[in-house]
């Protein structure tokens, strides 16, 4: 007899599952462990734990660990925030937030350290690229426009990836006088890159 039978014939109704909130916490949990470990490191053991669940529905759901990557992967990318970004205040914008610590955002922060990991990855850093190209550097091209849109968001991506990166190692927000000549010049920067139109 099932374990769902003996539950029915004692009375109790077995717990359903909402099939959206767990494949979005196994993908939570995916990133986190990527970002911390690794793909090849990472464990779908100990991705199903910390999600609560068990490996079947991370196979069920994904297909295996390569396809779960792949879907962590694209979450990484906010695709959504593009939509928001106001053109007149983007340069501002980008510049305050890269003065702030790294941890005040502490999900994006742990996208990009998940960013990072594939990037240095052999196994994984050919899927990074596709997935840059198709959710971050052409939605960017599209929304800059005009000549050389492709390039510039190239260089802005670019600047963007290095501006986290001395966030991440600096680990704490930028004050007074410094704060202000660092939210100067990355504005000056990426209003170059990204004119009003």
């Amino acid at each position: 007899m099932s374990d769902t039978a003996i539950l029915r014939s004692e009375g109790v109704a077995p717990r359903r599952r909402d099939a959206a909130a767990t494949r979005a916490l196994i993908l939570k949990a995916a990133q986190a462990q990527f970002a911390q470990l690794g793909y090849d490191r990472a464990a779908l053991r100990d991705i199903a734990g910390e999600a609560a669940c068990d490996v079947a529905l991370i196979k069920r759901y994904f297909g295996g660990k390569e396809g779960l990557f792949i879907e962590a992967l694209k979450g990484s990318f906010a695709q959504d925030g593009l939509r928001s970004w106001n053109r007149d205040t983007f340069a501002q914008d980008i510049a305050e937030r890269m003065a702030e610590s790294a941890h005040t955002g502490d999900d994006a922060t742990l996208r990009f350290q998940f960013l990072l990991r594939t990037a240095t990855s052999p196994t994984t850093a050919p899927l990074l690229s596709v997935a840059i190209q198709q959710r971050f550097l052409a939605p960017i091209s599209e929304w800059i426009g005009g000549n050389d849109a492709e390039v510039r968001a190239r260089v802005v991506a670019g600047v963007f990836i290095g501006l986290l990166v001395e966030r991440l190692i600096r680990n704490e927000p930028l004050v007074g006088h410094e704060r202000e000549v660092f939210v100067a010049n990355v504005k000056a920067a990426i209003s170059a890159l990204v004119p009003l139109e």
